[in-house]
């Protein structure tokens, strides 16, 4: 891992908000992912799309940190504007009410927590710590009994190959 900067990173919605429930918002997270890979130089190596949160393991393809700061900021922008939008056509006046009552300087509604809880993976150990509690966080919710039968996850490619919503970064030595 010497020269690779890869972080653990968690994306939460405002109170907890169980969005990612429907195919559509979790549509609007997998196509910006991966926009952000084919055109950010965003590498994802480990994910899942719980209902109300995301985890990730990613770096930069170049190893630019503060590029990707502004991925993230970007994915974090247009994800939150598209999700705001599905949030007040389709879910609930009461879930709706959530995001309204939440607005910042810059929009009146809000649907990411503040920040992403970034934590650098310093270690081989660290980075299959947190690999590891990725795919078993729908096991620990009681939302499936092996990881890989969650769809929003990268455990299958990790454990089979499988093909998930867009391309995973297994080889960490090959950047």
């Amino acid at each position: 891992m010497d020269g690779v900067y890869l972080y653990f990173v968690t994306f939460t919605t405002v109170d907890w908000l169980p969005v990612f429930i429907n195919p559509e918002p979790i549509r609007i997270i997998t196509d910006s992912l991966r926009f952000c890979i084919m055109n950010k130089n965003l590498k994802v190596y480990a994910y899942v799309i719980m209902p109300n949160h995301i985890h990730l393991v990613i770096s930069d393809a170049n190893f630019n940190n503060s590029r990707l700061q502004e991925t993230l900021t970007a994915f974090r922008k247009y994800t939150g504007h598209n999700l705001a939008n599905y949030i007040d056509n389709y879910l609930p006046e009461s879930l709706s009410r959530v995001i309204h009552n939440k607005p910042l300087n810059d929009r009146n509604r809000q649907v990411w927590q503040s920040g992403w809880h970034a934590e650098g993976l310093v270690s081989e150990k660290f980075f299959n710590q947190k690999v590891n509690y990725i795919h078993e966080n729908p096991v620990r919710k009681g939302f499936v009994r092996l990881p890989e039968d969650w769809a929003h996850s990268s455990a299958g490619y990790w454990t089979s190959g499988e093909e998930g919503e867009f391309p995973i970064t297994l080889d960490i030595e090959d950047e």
